[in-house]
């Protein structure tokens, strides 16, 4: 597990790179939307995005321990008396195709539940199952950094942008969807380019401005983007039953975001948009 990942890549002026942001996807989850899942990752094959998960990749509400276990809510291939193991061995297989262009994946709370309560880390075991097959993913935490590190090696120029990424934390919010927690990240997060998150299922992207000094004392203002990624699990349904309908929860977006820099000879211009295909 690493808390900073550094990414080197050499650029000129006027190249673009473009990055896949996505989080809960709840892939073992029977309502999780798969086919606009592969359709998106099948996206970043044609284009060749890098692709980085921040957490919630596993559902695994099925387990013996789980109060919200329900038989309807778990994929036949995963009915097995080894539950857990078979999510692991068929999320490498489903995920295989799309492993090189996936640069790292984080915890989300469906992980780290696994692990507090049945002892076995599903996302270590994905990462080097994947990795075995010839893939270079980097196992994240629930929170870390991401960097992107770009020189022009005959001029010897140089830029980062540098990407705070958080699972998410409490319940979002029928009326803020998580809003206010983008404004407590701002007082307690500094240095980042982007800060971004999921966990709540919202979809959402917010630039804030700070005040900053350079270091030749001179004030400029600064742009910090935050993306907040949304899910690929359907729970609304029709609207008549379920723990999403008990708990009074609304209807929640789908999909993910694409990061997009436009690298200048000095500076990084960058937007997040959602991918809709």
């Amino acid at each position: 597990m690493q808390a900073v990942k550094v990414y080197k890549i050499e650029y000129r002026p006027g190249d673009n790179y473009r990055a896949l942001l996505m989080s809960d996807l709840h892939w073992d989850n029977p309502k999780c939307d798969r086919k606009r899942l592969k359709k998106d990752l099948d996206y970043a094959l044609e284009h060749d995005l890098d692709i980085f998960i921040n957490g919630d990749l596993f559902c695994a509400m099925q387990g013996r321990y789980d109060g919200r276990r329900m038989k309807g809510d778990i994929r036949e291939e995963h009915n097995t008396n080894t539950y857990l193991d078979s999510l692991v061995s068929t999320a490498v297989s489903w995920f295989e195709p799309y492993a090189k262009n996936i640069r790292l994946i984080g915890y989300g709370n469906h992980e780290t539940a696994i692990l507090k309560n049945c002892e076995t880390d599903l996302l270590e075991r994905l990462v080097d199952g994947l990795n075995a097959r010839g893939a270079d993913i980097t196992l994240g935490g629930y929170g870390g950094w991401v960097v992107w590190s770009f020189y022009m090696p005959k001029s010897g120029n140089g830029m980062s942008y540098k990407m705070k990424y958080f699972h998410g934390s409490g319940g979002g919010g029928v009326v803020t969807k998580g809003v206010i927690q983008n404004q407590r990240a701002m007082a307690s997060i500094q240095g980042a380019d982007l800060y971004t998150s999921g966990h709540v299922h919202e979809s959402y992207v917010m630039t804030h401005v700070v005040e900053d000094l350079t270091n030749n004392h001179t004030p400029v203002l600064r742009e910090v983007l935050h993306v907040r990624t949304p899910c690929y699990k359907e729970e609304y349904g029709d609207g008549t039953k379920g723990w999403h309908i008990m708990r009074g929860a609304p209807p929640k977006p789908l999909g993910c975001y694409v990061l997009d820099m436009t690298l200048h000879s000095k500076k990084v211009k960058a937007k997040a948009y959602p991918l809709i295909l």
